[in-house]
Parts: structure tokens; C-alpha cells; sequence
């Protein structure tokens, strides 16, 4: 099983199901949203199959395949995963076929091709897959730079208010930090003896101030991407005028490429430049949790709120991160698979009362649960998986990062858990103001705000609900992935130990 071409493949097969879907008529709208959700629920299937083929605790890189490409240049197509990009390609499988089942009506009000926006939604799960999939530095630069264009169309062709200023800027930001990226690609090549090759690049040896500024170049698009602060502020226009569908894909997945990328790259290609810039980077990852929350608990727009809370989540993920702990860093990983989850069904379930009330905007609903209870009860469990409530995954994750960077900076996991309160905060408030108190007499005479969620609806959040609520009690089947990866970058190549327990610890441990 493990000699199947399984991530080539699994990069492959949407994008052929794109060029099939965009050449169908728009009079047949209804074939071609059919076909879309038949292939990706083949990616899931196939994805499942390469999961079982995984070997836990095996080979770093695995299922790892190599074809020439630019031979000259020492570029290949090379494919591997390792455990942390296999969680991704898995999270990726099963969120696309959800957002093209929720997104079965989003295009039509659009007045555009339909089946052009399903075939972008396919072609988006293509770079998607690829960008985690890659493992020659060439390649993963060339998916990470390709990843913007359907994503960009998806906002600016088929999203709501001010659509097009959010889609150039999203497009711009993410195109200056790729532009650093080449910079820092092109001086690893002639370092790293002109070639593209991950496994072999980790063993080179690079000078300080080389390594230093290498890894800013990277560590600049990735922040970018993440986002993290203070290069957050395209995504809450980007979320907030993206359709529904395409913002859960957006905040989801394609923002994980950010901390994808500096697991992968920036900590074992630079590791002594990662341990000398990780006070400044904890200290950009405490900023956005406390002040993206802040502005989160202002905000009157549904969509922007949401992105909001994502960037203050982003913040803990980097704390993981550069905790420099296997067990802060699993917790990293782990949020970044469960924020997908909790996030991805909170903008779906936002998406669901936008398209009724026709409107993001808080104060335009107002006592909604009185009508659309199902959907408001639904909103709330999204609600509380994103504040991390015990016994949803979310909580887990956060705990884990929490934990494993209290063992060693005390200080930092103290401030980073004043973000717990603050998510409490604006939540709660959101979900208040949006089902609870008193009915908004304007939403009576709203004939869609009447409907409750359909059976689409029910089909769309079961498997997200299932899968918060089965990692809240039981992360294992992940976690046993995660963390030999994790592992691996922590100990081979940053040469980072877990801190060993302290002597009140283990007397208590005994008690």
C-alpha cells in the first residue's frame, strides 16, 4: 500500500476534477456541483487509505515520492509527509467536500458561472494539498505562491461587501511575503550547494548571519500567511467579504500554511537562527492573542469577528511553536488541526445566518434562537469549541501549549491564558447579542430567518460536531501522529530536551 503514489495523486485528482467542472455550462449548474462533491469525497476516500498506509512512529518522511523536474536548477517533484503535514492533508480532504456542500446555493446570488466557482474550489484543494505535500523547497514555494489565485477569485468575484478591496489586498500582502520567501529560496540554493532538496538542506552548514537573515525571509511570509501580529490586517476584510465556504477553506487551512511553514522550514532549515529570533516571535504571538481579542469583542460584523478570533488563536499556535517543547509544540499542531474544525463550522454556521437575514452585521438579528432554534443551539456549540470549552478538541490543544510552555516560561503561559477570558468574552457576547434576549421585530417579518436548518444543513455540521466532540475525549489516534514529528524537529534538529519534572512534581505525582 505505502508503494501507491498517494500524495501525487491526492495533488492530481481535484485538479483534474476542476478542469472537468469549469467546462460545463452554466445551464448545468446542478451536474457540475454534483461532480465537484463526487471528487472530493474520492480525495477523502483516497486520504483515508494513505492515513491507514502511515506508519505512526515510523520514518520521519514517509510515502515520500521524487520525479525530475528542472534538472539543471536541481529541482524536483518531490513529495513527503511526515506527520504533521499528514493531519493537514487530512483536515484539508474532509473540510472541501463540507464547504462544497455547504456552499450548494452561495454562487447563484452571485450572478456568475456556477460551475466556475465549484472548479475553484477543487483547484484551491489542489495547491492546497501540494503546498503541505512538498518536500522540495522549489515546489512548496511555487504551491504557496499558486495557492492565492483561486482563493483570489473566490473573494473577489464571488464575495459580498467591498469584495474586491479585500481580494487585491489579501493578494498583495500574501504576494509581498512570497516575494521575501523567493529572496530567502534563492539564497538557500546557492548556500546549500544548488539544491531544493528538504531531507538534504537540513544537513548543511550555514553562517550566522546567513542563517539569521534566511530565516527572516521566510519567517516573513509565514507570518504573513499565519497571519500573525502586526501583519494580520487583511485577514478580517478577506474573511468578512469571502463567501461563507471559501472563508472556512481560507481561515481553516490555507492560513495553517504560516505554521506549517515554520515547523517545516524555518525550525530545521535555521534552527540556531529560530532559537535566537523565538523571544521576539512569543512576544508578536502574545500581542495577537490579547489584541486581536479585544477587537474582536468590538466588532459588529459576524464574519470579521470570527476572523478576529482566529488571529488571537493564531497567537497561541506560535507560542507552541517557539515553546520549544515536544508537548507545546504537539498542542501547536493539534490547535491547528481543531481550530480548522471549530472554525471552519463557526463560519459555516455564520454563513448559515447571513443567508438568511441576508446581512453580517450583529444588530440586525437579536433573538434569532426564537426562530431558528436548531441553528442557534448549533451556533452555540461552534461557539464554545472555539472558546476551547472542556470536552471539545479545541481544549485539548490549548492545554497541551499551555502546559508545555509553563515548564518553561512561566511568565508567557501566564499571559497567554488571559486570551481564555477574553475568548469567553467575545463569544459568549457574540452569540448573546445574535440568538438570546428579546426577538428583533425586524427579523418577524424576514420569511427566511423562518427556516430552520435544513436536512444540507444538518449533513454539513454533523461530521465537524462529531469530530470536536470524539478529539475533546479522545485525541490519541492524532496525537500518536503528531508527536513523533514534533518530535523530531525539536530534538534532532533544534537540539531542544523536554525539561525533566521537578522534585515537587514527582513527590505529587506519587501522592
Amino acid at each position: 500500500m505505502s508503494d501507491f503514489p498517494f500524495l501525487s495523486v491526492l495533488t492530481v485528482a481535484p485538479l483534474v476534477g476542476a478542469l472537468v467542472v469549469v467546462f460545463m455550462p452554466a445551464t448545468r449548474a446542478e451536474l457540475a456541483k454534483r461532480i465537484a462533491l463526487g471528487w472530493s469525497l474520492a480525495v477523502l476516500v483516497l486520504a483515508v487509505f494513505m492515513w491507514i498506509a502511515f506508519e505512526a512512529g515510523g520514518d520521519r518522511l514517509q510515502l515520500r515520492e521524487s520525479y525530475s523536474w528542472i534538472p539543471r536548477w536541481g529541482v524536483n517533484f518531490t513529495f513527503a509527509a511526515d506527520g504533521i503535514a499528514l493531519v493537514m492533508l487530512m483536515l484539508i480532504a474532509l473540510l472541501v467536500p463540507v464547504v462544497i456542500l455547504a456552499s450548494w446555493h452561495e454562487a447563484e446570488s452571485s450572478k456568475r458561472s456556477v460551475p466556475v466557482y465549484f472548479a475553484l474550489l477543487l483547484f484551491l484543494e489542489c495547491t492546497m494539498i501540494g503546498v503541505f505535500a512538498a518536500a522540495d523547497v522549489f515546489l512548496f514555494y511555487v504551491f504557496f505562491e499558486v495557492m492565492l489565485v483561486p482563493m483570489y477569485f473566490l473573494i473577489g468575484s464571488y464575495g459580498g461587501h467591498q469584495r474586491q478591496y479585500a481580494a487585491v489586498k489579501f493578494f498583495l500582502y500574501s504576494l509581498v511575503g512570497g516575494l521575501f520567501m523567493l529572496a530567502a529560496v534563492i539564497g538557500l540554493w546557492v548556500v546549500g550547494g544548488k539544491t531544493f532538496d528538504w531531507q538534504a538542506l537540513t544537513q548543511i552548514d550555514i553562517s550566522t548571519g546567513t542563517e539569521r537573515w534566511l530565516f527572516l525571509g521566510f519567517f516573513v511570509a509565514f507570518a504573513i500567511k499565519a497571519p500573525f501580529f502586526p501583519f494580520h490586517t487583511w485577514l478580517p476584510d478577506a474573511g468578512g467579504a469571502a463567501p461563507a465556504g471559501s472563508a472556512a477553506l481560507l481561515v481553516g487551512v490555507m492560513d495553517k500554511v504560516g505554521t506549517f511553514g515554520i515547523l517545516r522550514y524555518c525550525l530545521p532549515l535555521f534552527p540556531d537562527a529560530s532559537k535566537w529570533f523565538a523571544p521576539w516571535a512569543i512576544a508578536l504571538a502574545l500581542i495577537g492573542i490579547i489584541y486581536a481579542a479585544l477587537l474582536a469583542v468590538g466588532q459588529n460584523d459576524l464574519k470579521r469577528l470570527v476572523s478576529y478570533t482566529s488571529i488571537a488563536h493564531f497567537g497561541f499556535i506560535g507560542v507552541g511553536i517557539f515553546a520549544f517543547t515536544t508537548q507545546a509544540g504537539t498542542g501547536a499542531v493539534l490547535y491547528m488541526v481543531n481550530h480548522g474544525l471549530a472554525t471552519g463550522l463557526l463560519f459555516l454556521v455564520v454563513g448559515m445566518f447571513v443567508a438568511r437575514r441576508n446581512s453580517a452585521l450583529i444588530t440586525d438579528f437579536g433573538g434569532a434562537g426564537k426562530l431558528v432554534p436548531v441553528l442557534a443551539g448549533v451556533l452555540f456549540f461552534a461557539g464554545l469549541a472555539s472558546l476551547a470549552l472542556p470536552g471539545t478538541a479545541p481544549f485539548i490543544s490549548e492545554f497541551l501549549v499551555l502546559i508545555g510552555t509553563y515548564t518553561v516560561n512561566k511568565p508567557v503561559a501566564i499571559v497567554a491564558t488571559a486570551g481564555i477570558i477574553l475568548a469567553a468574552a467575545y463569544v459568549l457576547w457574540m452569540v448573546q447579542r445574535t440568538t438570546q434576549g428579546t426577538l428583533n421585530p425586524a427579523l418577524a417579518g424576514v420569511e427566511s430567518m423562518r427556516r430552520d436548518m435544513s436536512i444540507r444543513e444538518k449533513v454539513v455540521v454533523a461530521p465537524l460536531i462529531a469530530l470536536l466532540l470524539l478529539l475533546g475525549f479522545y485525541p490519541k489516534p492524532v496525537t500518536d501522529v503528531i508527536n513523533p514529528a514534533v518530535q523530531a524537529t525539536m530534538e534532532q534538529d533544534l537540539g531542544k530536551q523536554d525539561p525533566a519534572p521537578t522534585v515537587g512534581t514527582v513527590q505529587e505525582a506519587h501522592r
